[in-house]
């Protein structure tokens, strides 16, 4: 088996429809072209799912969605990985100047 890098995925905002109305007890539906996504990514990368929310809940949801076959294992522990994909995040490019500018500029996607 080839070695892939590690691909950490957030699951609100990234995989489903989330638009910010959290809510503990429910996880919004999958989003259009996420499976896809995940195959794509699947055949070259280890995805790792990366959620503040309960493990088995998320486990279930990504069950349910018929995505959890792509996923190694489920985490709210920042891994080693190559790269991490979030809906909430900057990429730090080395210069902090920009970094304040960017996290002063930020704004969530489906806002």
């Amino acid at each position: 088996m080839r070695y892939k890098p590690i691909i950490q995925i957030d699951l609100d905002g990234v995989l489903n429809t989330y638009n910010g109305d959290y809510d503990k007890d429910f996880i919004h539906p999958v989003k259009e072209g996420a499976k896809d996504f995940l195959e794509k990514m699947y055949a070259k990368y280890k995805l790792v799912l990366f959620s503040a929310r309960d493990t088995e809940m998320t486990a279930k949801w990504l069950r349910d969605n018929g995505i959890r076959e792509y996923f190694s294992d489920i985490t709210n522990v920042k891994t080693n990985a190559y790269l991490t994909v979030d809906d909430r995040c900057v990429c730090f490019r080395g210069d902090y100047e920009s970094l304040i500018c960017d996290i002063d500029n930020f704004k969530v996607w489906y806002k």
